[in-house]
């Protein structure tokens, strides 16, 4: 089990985030200890928020008085209504904040069941509880609980590569905004790529794509972007999201900006011959398309291949976990262009590959405009095979990225609209 605890200003909306859930019936209040009761048994958040009241008059100087923990069991635990109040009030209790008011709220709008604790920080006298060692004594107890009700320890699930990398998107497991807002936030803090489609490649491996919109908004015209979420043969598998739900990093600007930081970064790079000499080997020493991604694969790259409708190679792009880098076919050389791998595997056509190309490295000079304009990237062009997260991705990626936390991120852009709100009551 893990325990995160945050600390805000904002006792109001902690608790509208949590009793939202509630009222969307993805959620519900599993404890309340020493909270002011209704007659009906149902709150609101005025009423939850005058439970706190009090203290938060006493508070002397304690900036950050409200309290949000999360308890997260393992995915594969079934805990019970009854076992997740034990484990609420005795974290509480042990973590110091027992005399506390405070609200259990369990969530079950995603594929694991956990459960939120509502709370401040400073007693009935206004003085702040202390927090020293918090976060030992926190896991220290995660511990004992782990043990106390047969959970599924954490320490084991860390030990577990697989539950450590970051997951593709799963369509079918719910709250699939938090789960692409995981992947967008992610992936340009690893990965240096250059252009839309070189972007869509690596998003391609999560199960995402991105699409760019242009249309005229008060007489200008204006660009976009949406995610998609992709099912396991690439198709679209959900409705689209604009990259704004996810913050001005995953937006259109960001991320023209990181296609030239990226550009920069990788004009000198070694990187581009070394995946050059991989990718042109495993084309001479290869007869079919799986071979030649399972022989890639097996070095930690990566290959996505776009068709059109009609099944012919419009784009390659191989991804780098090594290097951490992706590159269109034709940026690597132009004989790695997508119409060679199109005549050798759809027209049986050899590709006469110069041996200088492999036993005689250099740098690259070469420019962008000698590169083919990129074609449009198509919802339905990606490739996907069945042993493609196997072939590649789990092994290079290990410990890599740590684990998906979509509920962070769903809090977080709550809070923001709350601002939103706030800043257009103050202007009017």
């Amino acid at each position: 089990m893990i325990a995160k605890i945050g600390r805000s200003v904002n006792l109001y909306g902690a608790l509208a985030y949590n009793q939202l859930k509630v009222e969307n019936e993805n959620g519900q209040i599993l404890f309340a200890h020493k909270m002011i009761e209704t007659a009906s048994g149902h709150y609101s958040v005025a009423q939850l928020a005058q439970s706190f009241a009090p203290y938060l008059i006493a508070n002397r100087n304690t900036e950050k008085h409200t309290l949000h923990i999360s308890l997260n069991p393992d995915p594969n635990d079934k805990v019970s209504d009854d076992k997740f109040r034990e484990m609420a009030e005795q974290y509480m209790r042990e973590m110091g904040y027992g005399e506390q008011p405070f609200v259990v709220f369990k969530h079950t709008d995603i594929y694991r069941s956990h459960i939120h604790i509502v709370s401040v920080c400073v007693d009935e006298q206004g003085k702040k509880i202390s927090d020293k060692f918090e976060k030992m004594r926190s896991m220290n107890l995660c511990r004992e609980l782990e043990r106390k009700h047969g959970l599924i320890p954490a320490t084991d699930k860390e030990r577990n590569q697989n539950d450590k990398v970051f997951r593709p998107v799963d369509y079918r497991a719910g709250d699939v905004k938090s789960q692409i807002a995981s992947v967008v936030r992610h992936l340009p803090n690893y990965y240096q790529y250059q252009t839309l489609g070189e972007y869509n490649a690596l998003l391609s491996l999560f199960n995402v794509t991105a699409e760019k919109i242009e249309g005229e908004l008060q007489g200008k015209m204006q660009q976009g972007l949406l995610y998609i979420p992709l099912n396991e043969k690439g198709e679209r598998a959900g409705h689209p999201f604009k990259a704004s739900l996810f913050g001005k990093d995953a937006g259109l600007p960001a991320l023209e900006l990181h296609f030239a930081k990226s550009k920069a970064a990788l004009k000198d790079s070694p990187t581009k011959q070394t995946l050059k000499s991989s990718v042109t080997t495993a084309l001479k020493t290869t007869s079919d398309e799986q071979a030649f991604k399972k022989q890639l694969a097996e070095q930690g790259i990566n290959v996505v291949v776009r068709r059109n409708d009609t099944g012919r190679i419009y784009g390659m792009t191989f991804i780098d976990h090594n290097s951490k880098s992706v590159w269109n076919g034709s940026r690597l050389s132009k004989e790695l262009s997508a119409n060679t791998f199109n005549d050798y595997w759809n027209n049986n056509i050899r590709p006469d590959i110069k041996e200088s190309a492999v036993l005689q490295p250099k740098l690259s000079t070469s420019n962008d405009a000698d590169l083919p304009a990129e074609e449009p990237h198509h919802l339905f062009d990606f490739v996907h095979t069945s042993d493609k997260h196997e072939d590649g991705l789990i092994e290079a990626l290990g410990g890599l990225f740590p684990e998906a936390q979509g509920d962070d991120y769903e809090e977080q852009d709550f809070a923001n609209k709350m601002k939103q709100r706030r800043k257009r009551r103050t202007n009017r």
